[in-house]
């Protein structure tokens, strides 16, 4: 899962940024408002966690601006105690969620873990692809009932295939979804055939059919029978 920390005060940004590191998720830092925007304009997110205020713009502007965009992406506002109503209208824009500071950084954590469950499981608990079965909460996938061992790329990478199904993903978007824009400076894209060949030898080894598509010359879909 690919986040990007809106923050202009760079200890909280960074403490931000190194706690859910160590969670597993990539994290992509903006310092202003140019950056940010500049960032939801060029880069696709799983989440974004705004802070309002920025030294050279508001941050609802950078919601407004990304939900004419990407309305999909979810976004975590966080500011100040006194900004209710900044709090309502983020809320209004479709902001999904708003914690005030400062905050303890493990409640932090257990909004974006509800934040994302919501928004990848739809409100359910499980999701589930034909024989395919995924436990977002504690990070679990399934194959016709048997537990499945997967690195935390192919992980990410099987989630990213099944909430974009019947899509093509290229081989650019899928490098960007794993590892953030740093993978723009790449010559190649071996990394992504290589989690995508071992993602599909694993779930075929427990069972699964082989949902995974090659788009020639563009890159992959992720497809039923």
């Amino acid at each position: 899962m690919k986040m990007l920390i809106v923050e202009d005060e760079a200890g909280i940004r960074e403490s931000i940024s190194d706690y859910l590191r160590r969670e597993g998720y990539i994290c992509e830092e903006a310092a202003d408002y140019r950056t940010a925007d500049e960032k939801v304009e060029l880069y696709a997110y799983d989440l974004i966690i705004l802070d309002i205020t920025l030294p050279d713009g508001n941050g609802l502007d950078v919601l407004r601006n990304l939900k004419k965009r990407r309305p999909e992406t979810g976004v975590l506002i966080v500011s100040a105690k006194n900004a209710l109503d900044d709090k309502i209208t983020g809320l209004d824009l479709g902001a999904d969620d708003y914690l005030t500071k400062p905050f303890h950084l493990p409640e932090l954590n257990a909004r974006v873990k509800a934040l994302l469950r919501r928004r990848i499981s739809q409100g359910n608990p499980t999701i589930v692809f034909e024989e395919i079965e995924v436990d977002p909460m504690n990070n679990v996938i399934q194959v016709n009932g048997s537990p499945v061992e997967l690195s935390k790329k192919e992980y990410d990478l099987l989630l990213y295939f099944i909430t974009n199904k019947n899509r093509v993903l290229t081989k650019a978007a899928i490098a960007e979804h794993l590892w953030g824009d740093y993978m723009d400076l790449a010559d190649n894209f071996d990394l992504v055939y290589s989690h995508v060949k071992n993602l599909r030898k694993k779930i075929v080894q427990s069972g699964g059919q082989d949902y995974i598509r090659t788009v020639y010359g563009m890159g992959y879909k992720f497809t039923g029978q």
